[in-house]
């Protein structure tokens, strides 16, 4: 007979019956935007969680979008997914199928929700990755270079749960003093433009002097890639996933003899207090234009409704400006020309309503997944979950 622990852990994501995706019928208008929208910006606005509302937007810069995303809402629980994807979409859609139901059977057999569930459901989502690829490799070699920042939120019981990958980034808004609003990073940049991270690769790869190596004015690892945590990326992690000269861009002249990047997330926990308002979950697009401050000033300053697309659009205004051009010119450039500005940017905003915390709500079950493929929202995609009755859409 399961525990009682068991039972609440299962019913925090029961079998979701309402199911929403983003769409370009979703598109939310700004007063300064009716008249000429830009047509790779989605957003849905606004949706209820267990614990208050959130909102939810994603641009498209590549020719295919390379970011994945998900709200997953229950009644004592709500899960947030952000995955930055690189060399393709493969990883990060890969984490958008299996994460949260990694997540749910870990939290199953354990009987609770945790720093180290979470930890597991990265663990298993990696090994599960590079199945795949050693499936695959033979007819797709370069599945091997594929590779997904992973930024995960978990509310459960007034507890937010965080866990990242990579150089996506969760901000959370608090009120401080003179009930100004006040950004504080929740997690840790794992980029080699860090000098903490370039240090922490040299301590780790002594015998390797070029495990950093400046290129084109950027830090960059073995002269490849700038983050050095994520799911995938397996020609950096074992040996056998090595790639030959003809992939010239991912060959090593060496055979790693320990893994390059690490899948190990970094985790963080926090009881939520009552000045905690909200919290900013994005891809690195966002913070490339935004800094922390500015971002939690947009959503604390403005309505709720198209909070997300907000962020995203002041994002895009500093993307055009740094160009010497405006955003309504930038709007003009179509996908693939505007990796030139900017990248792929998937932002949700979580709001935390604490009167909610502590109560059981009639919010329905739900989930949201951000997926826009090359020609707009995918079709949705039916997966077997946990049980016979649990499913998850895509």
């Amino acid at each position: 007979m399961l525990s009682w622990l068991t039972r609440i852990a299962m019913a925090c994501w029961r079998p979701g019956r309402q199911y929403a995706r983003m769409s370009k019928d979703d598109i939310l208008n700004d007063d300064d935007d009716s008249t000429t929208g830009d047509s790779l910006l989605w957003s849905r606005d606004l949706e209820k969680h267990s614990f208050g509302e959130f909102s939810f937007a994603v641009v498209q810069a590549n020719e295919v979008i390379e970011d994945h995303s998900q709200v997953e809402t229950g009644r004592d629980a709500t899960f947030i997914g952000v995955y930055d994807g690189h060399g393709g979409p493969d990883a990060s859609r890969f984490i958008s199928d299996h994460l949260f139901l990694n997540l749910m059977r870990h939290a199953r057999e354990r009987g609770t929700i945790s720093e180290e569930i979470l930890r597991s459901a990265v663990s298993s989502t990696e090994d599960g990755f590079l199945t795949l690829v050693r499936r695959s490799c033979g007819i797709k070699p370069l599945i091997a270079a594929v590779g997904s920042c992973c930024l995960v939120g978990v509310i459960w019981r007034g507890t937010l749960f965080v866990a990242n990958l990579g150089d996506s980034r969760a901000v959370i808004g608090s009120l401080g003093r003179s009930n100004k609003i006040v950004a504080e990073q929740l997690t840790r940049d794992h980029n080699a433009s860090m000098e903490e991270v370039r240090q922490e690769l040299k301590s780790l790869h002594p015998d390797d002097s070029h495990i950093v190596v400046m290129k084109h004015g950027v830090w960059r690892i073995k002269g490849i890639i700038q983050v050095s945590r994520s799911i995938g990326d397996a020609y950096l992690k074992r040996p056998e996933f090595s790639l030959d000269p003809s992939f010239p861009r991912f060959h090593l002249p060496e055979p790693i003899r320990r893994p390059v990047l690490t899948s190990e997330p970094s985790i963080y926990s926090r009881v939520l207090r009552p000045n905690d308002k909200f919290v900013i979950f994005a891809s690195d697009g966002l913070w490339e234009h935004l800094t922390n401050q500015e971002a939690v000033e947009i959503v604390y300053n403005n309505p709720r409704a198209g909070i997300a697309r907000r962020l995203v659009r002041a994002a895009l205004h500093m993307a055009a400006r740094k160009r010497v051009m405006r955003y309504d010119d930038l709007k003009k450039v179509d996908r693939g020309g505007r990796r030139f500005f900017h990248d792929d940017i998937t932002v949700v905003v979580i709001f935390i309503d604490h009167e909610l915390l502590g109560n059981s709500t009639s919010v329905p079950e739900m989930s949201v997944r951000g997926f826009i493929d090359t020609v707009g929202p995918s079709n949705f995609d039916f997966l077997q979950g946990v049980d016979a009755n649990a499913r998850s859409i895509i």
